[in-house]
Parts: structure tokens; C-alpha cells; sequence
């Protein structure tokens, strides 16, 4: 009977471990923040957000002052586009659909020092 306990939950657990594998932050994308961490605070505080855009997985880390670029990466930290930012504030052009069509997942970190 111990034994069928223990079979029986063997696949509970390794669906959490899953969801926690799934919900885990990128290593690149860790250390973009860790590299922000170094740097004096910014004015706007840096924030990095995860988003669901073209099913896909992506990070958008703010800009550390006026007039940049918003920079949205993958789960692998490959330059996606920049949605929002610049002189314009419309980005960089290559992702003019990113409002419209991107999903907020949930904020990642903000820089609250």
C-alpha cells in the first residue's frame, strides 16, 4: 500500500516541478538585471515585465532615461524589437503591433532601491 501512496504522488510532484521550471526566470535574462543592479539607480526605476507575444515567452526592460528605446527580448535575450521609447515614443518601428497584441504576464522586477 506504501508503495502505491508513493506512485501515486510521484506525478504531483513532478508537475510543480514543472510549473516551477516554466515560471523560472531565463538565466540572460537574470543577468541583465543583476548587470542593472550595478549600475546607479535609474530615473525612472528599471522595471523589466514578461509578456505572451507571438507565442512566445519576452522580457521588456525600460530605459534608464528619456527619449530610449523600451527593449523587448526572447526567453534567450535576442533583440526582439522596441515597442515603445525613442524621440518618437513609438519605438523603433519593428513591432508597431506590440499594444495591441502582447499579453502582460506579470512583472518580474522593479528596481526598488
Amino acid at each position: 500500500m506504501k508503495y502505491f501512496l508513493i506512485l501515486l504522488a510521484f506525478p504531483v510532484v513532478l508537475e510543480k516541478q514543472c510549473e516551477k521550471n516554466s515560471n523560472s526566470i531565463p538565466a540572460c535574462v537574470q543577468k541583465k538585471i543583476d548587470s542593472i543592479k550595478a549600475e546607479p539607480k535609474w530615473n525612472p526605476p528599471a522595471e523589466v515585465d514578461e509578456y505572451a507575444y507571438k507565442g512566445q515567452r519576452v522580457f521588456l526592460f525600460t530605459a534608464n532615461c528619456c527619449d530610449q528605446f523600451y527593449i523587448l527580448y526572447d526567453g534567450s535575450c535576442n533583440y526582439v524589437c522596441a515597442p515603445s521609447g525613442g524621440f518618437t515614443g513609438k519605438g523603433d518601428g519593428k513591432c508597431t503591433d506590440f499594444n495591441e497584441n502582447a499579453k502582460h504576464v506579470k512583472l518580474i522586477w522593479r528596481d526598488s532601491r
